[in-house]
């Protein structure tokens, strides 16, 4: 029996710069990921798939490589078992032009069809959106403990590409098409947020049209809303109230949101932040009323994306009540949001613990209790407060007001040393 070494495997560790050691190590840490024990595979276990000894690696295994490289394991050179190859032994000029072919990642599936030998295209289904969506709730879950994060915005404009590449690996049906270019416009929606919550709003803005385009060609009513209302919170954070309207609106237009109550709540929540920032009373409570009454209208129902899911609730109605009573001047109105909101949130919600955390100490301050906004805002943790570039502005914002509502007294004193504390763990 003649064994064939697995090139595309080869090329593709060269490419990505792994040695037998380092894949085995990955390829461990990934299979922990997938079902909470570690993997057992070691160097001489990546050099027996590389030689061709073992075709078609063991389930467990395969699930976690395909989830290192993004490719399926056929991709990766592997034969199923009882099938055989009927690929020739590769020249070294074929395993140039293979090590050249996948380096677009996913794409290479679309150059492996197309070579010789091989009996049809790569059909594209439902099992690689799948895949694409388990990836997209590892970001959402970063974003929630993290925000902001350059390399969080950086992994999900990849991944944006990745699911872009997909597209042209294979045949597909439609409607698996324009599930990948949803998952690809939720990517790149989540890259864009992750540059707004870091104030990089010129970047942010290059990832919305982006993803603009592709919510358009994946017809996803629940992904457009979200690009969208995106859109709306970045021109409030830029100042920009009535670009910030014009862009939520669009939002509220859609149909998803008649159709689902938790949509139109949350449009009508984010409106209510930016009737605030624009100074207008009588819209501000009136749209938080509506969105209350919308969100006790809602179902609670699985159906809904994982974005959703994982952050729109009373908890984060309440936050954007703060945001909008804070705008306001409404000081005793936005305390009593923010302590609601410090009840309900969630565990993952560690950004948004962090936020509100700083806006309480902000309204108490604004009210006259120095004692009580200062043993808040020390409340606050270190890596929120040194690496969250929004929190990081609130609290400098804090500091300053807190010097002028007592300069020279203990309390800015204590505040200094919180601070310089703060600085040197980072």
């Amino acid at each position: 029996m003649n064994i064939e070494r697995n090139t595309a495997l080869e090329a593709w560790m060269t490419e990505h710069g792994h040695s037998s050691n380092s894949l085995a190590e990955a390829v461990n840490a990934a299979q922990e990921r997938l079902t909470g024990r570690p993997g057992g595979l070691d160097g001489s276990s990546v050099r027996a798939w590389k030689a061709g000894r073992v075709r078609w690696p063991k389930s467990g295994a395969r699930r976690a490589l395909e989830e290192v490289t993004g490719l399926s394991a056929t991709a990766l050179g592997f034969v199923p078992r009882g099938r055989k190859s009927s690929a020739p032994v590769p020249s070294q000029e074929d395993l140039e032009m293979n090590r050249r072919a996948l380096v677009g990642g996913i794409a290479a599936a679309a150059v492996a069809a197309a070579a010789p030998g091989t009996v049809a295209p790569r059909r594209i289904g439902m099992s690689d959106v799948e895949r694409l969506q388990g990836r997209f709730t590892e970001i959402v879950a970063s974003d929630h403990r993290h925000g902001g994060q350059l390399g969080i915005e950086q992994r999900a404009a990849a991944l944006a590409d990745e699911a872009l590449n997909l597209q042209n690996a294979g045949s597909a049906a439609q409607r698996v098409r324009s599930n990948i270019y949803a998952a690809a416009a939720a990517f790149r929606s989540s890259a864009m947020w992750a540059a707004i919550d870091g104030r990089r709003y010129e970047v942010a803005l290059k990832h919305m049209r982006e993803a603009q385009s592709l919510a358009e060609m994946s017809g996803d009513q629940a992904i457009k809303f979200r690009i969208w209302s995106h859109a709306g919170t970045m021109y409030r954070h830029m100042g920009r109230p009535a670009d910030a309207l014009a862009a939520n609106d669009v939002a509220r237009s859609l149909h998803i949101t008649r159709r689902d109550p938790m949509f139109a709540s949350l449009g009508l929540a984010r409106q209510a932040a930016i009737a605030g920032t624009a100074q207008d009373r009588t819209a501000t409570r009136r749209a938080l009323e509506q969105a209350q009454e919308a969100m006790i209208r809602a179902d609670s129902a699985d159906f809904r994306p994982v974005w959703m899911l994982a952050f729109y609730d009373q908890a984060e109605l309440d936050s954007l009540s703060l945001s909008a009573y804070l705008s306001l001047g409404d000081y005793p109105t936005a305390e009593f949001h923010a302590h609601r909101c410090l009840v309900a949130l969630r565990p993952h919600m560690v950004r948004s613990r962090a936020i509100t955390t700083t806006r309480l100490a902000h309204a108490q301050l604004a009210q006259g209790d120095a004692d009580a906004s200062l043993a808040t805002a020390m409340e606050v943790q270190t890596d929120a407060a040194t690496q969250h570039a929004r929190v990081s502005r609130m609290l400098q914002e804090f500091g300053a007001a807190l010097r002028a509502k007592a300069p020279g007294s203990p309390l800015v004193q204590d505040w200094n040393e919180h601070v310089a504390a703060w600085r040197t763990t980072v």
